[in-house]
């Protein structure tokens, strides 16, 4: 569905920034809704949706339990 937002759980990406959660939560949004930039009647909206899929995006990967990522963490000099 959306072909631009790239993974984000390690290891495909080590270190995830509050900004890369955020552009993933922004290019859903504008993929759903069908709109780059919300007309100014639908931005407050538009912003909310943003912030909750942002926000379930941190919740999801803080609660993944990548298998073997501890190991090969331990593993690299």
């Amino acid at each position: 569905m959306c072909r631009s937002i790239r993974t984000l759980r390690p290891p495909t990406t080590p270190e995830v920034t509050d900004e890369d959660i955020r552009a993933a939560a922004l290019q859903y949004v504008r993929k759903v809704s069908g709109f780059r930039a919300p007309a100014a009647h639908n931005r407050e909206v538009f912003d909310q949706a943003v912030d909750t899929v942002a926000a379930a995006t941190q919740e999801l990967l803080n609660g993944l339990q990548i298998r073997g990522s501890a190991a090969r963490r331990q593993a690299k000099p």
